[in-house]
């Protein structure tokens, strides 16, 4: 068992890793089995987040004043906490992935962006696509009309081309 200085230096490392932080998903890892919870972290660190089991109530002591006080605040039963100051996008898509094939990893809450979510929101937040496709897209959008406008500008050079070749090869054009 922990005295009271294992327990508030437990607090002020959860404290600093929670200060900056916008970004957490907070879960039941109710009957998770070694592997299991082995592969759940595998999974999460490949995503670029960080997970840690915390007790209930360091966890509220550890939250307070900082943005994620509102999920950690009042929790029941076994819980876990998977962060990222990354892409909230892949590690909710890591989360929810790993739910799906194992049903006793269930979410409680999260935080994306400095607000509250539910666990409706997670799961819409899983099925969005990731910042690199989204980056790709908009670079599209960009360039597009760029493209179109190069597009047009060669077509007059090459439909002059076009004629000026039949022309010659009809013998339209005298000398």
């Amino acid at each position: 068992m922990k005295n009271k200085d294992q327990k508030q230096q437990e607090i002020d490392s959860l404290r600093q890793e929670l200060q900056d932080l916008k970004n957490l998903f907070v879960a039941s890892y109710e009957k998770l089995r070694v592997d299991q919870d082995f592969e759940l972290r595998k999974t999460i660190r490949a995503a670029g987040g960080k997970y840690r089991v915390v007790k209930n109530n360091l966890a509220a002591k550890a939250s307070e004043g900082t943005p994620s006080e509102g999920v950690l605040s009042n929790l029941r039963g076994m819980t876990s906490v998977a962060f990222t100051t990354a892409d909230p996008v892949a590690l909710a898509k890591a989360l929810t992935t790993y739910a799906r094939t194992n049903p006793t990893f269930t979410f409680k809450a999260g935080l994306v962006e400095g607000r509250v979510i539910d666990i409706k929101a997670i799961n819409d937040l899983a099925n969005m696509p990731s910042r690199e496709e989204i980056l790709s897209r908009l670079l599209f959008l960009i360039n597009a009309p760029a493209q179109r406008l190069a597009a047009v500008v060669n077509a007059v050079g090459r439909n002059m081309a076009v004629v000026v070749d039949q022309g010659v090869k009809e013998n339209k054009f005298q000398a």
